[in-house]
């Protein structure tokens, strides 16, 4: 029994100093809070399956075609619109800070450019084109993220996401004149914030996306003529939860 109180002791010391570590203590010593590690071991697994619901805004990055523009006296500006994405993670560990991330969904996207002749400020005379649909978003993602801080860590995300449109919204044929190609591709990063709670990790996370494909159709009328290139350009704020 003696035995077993001279082992046990610098045990239990020893614990309740670990203990103790986790504690917030106030001027007096006495225990404020205690903080709780939550999910522990969480980065130790090497896959992590989780959902999304992000808020976006979206544009075209337009060039305008000099020869018509001259010759028409037509000038246009790019409007960013709100949409929303939703979809699924699958997140793969490939190191202790590293991780590649697969995350397939659905965005609900409208763009739309303004046109309006040059000297000319009533309201009536701007022309507006809108592109609207359904697209299917592929994003391939790596994100190295920092070492774990109690229930916090930051990261940074950066990749390549392929895109092909599904679905159009053409309700007034005279607004939707423009047209743009369904299949794109462009260059996506980012920064996050991973918040462990006990029974999942939720990490806002705000992306940029970057298109490099033009996705300008050609047309007779002027508003196509009027353009030499028209590529897509995105913020979106993701909410996911793993």
């Amino acid at each position: 029994m003696v035995a077993l109180i001279i082992i046990g002791l610098p045990l239990a010391t020893q614990a309740q100093k670990k203990g103790r570590a986790s504690a917030s203590r106030g001027s007096d010593g006495r225990v404020k809070s205690i903080t709780v590690d939550n999910l522990p071991g969480y980065s130790d697994k090497w896959f992590h399956p989780g959902m999304y619901i992000a808020p976006n805004f979206s544009r075209y990055k337009i060039e305008q075609s000099t020869a018509y523009t001259q010759a028409r006296n037509v000038s246009a500006n790019s409007i960013i619109s709100p949409g929303l994405s939703v979809g699924f993670i699958a997140d793969v560990r490939l190191a202790d800070n590293f991780s590649l991330r697969f995350t397939p969904g659905a965005s609900f996207i409208t763009r739309r450019v303004e046109y309006q002749p040059f000297g000319y400020t009533p309201a009536d005379s701007i022309l507006t084109q809108e592109i609207g649909g359904t697209q299917i978003d592929l994003p391939l993602l790596l994100k190295f993220k920092s070492e774990r801080r109690r229930n916090t860590g930051l990261y940074v995300i950066g990749g390549i996401k392929s895109s092909v449109g599904v679905g159009n919204r053409r309700k007034d044929p005279a607004r939707n004149l423009l047209r743009a190609s369904s299949g794109d591709v462009a260059i996506e990063y980012g920064v996050g914030l991973d918040l462990f709670y006990p029974l999942f990790k939720f990490g806002p996370e705000l992306r940029f996306s970057h298109g490099l494909t033009n996705l300008l159709q050609p047309g007779t009328d002027v508003y196509s003529r009027s353009l030499q290139s028209m590529k897509s350009n995105t913020v979106t704020l993701y909410l996911n939860i793993e």
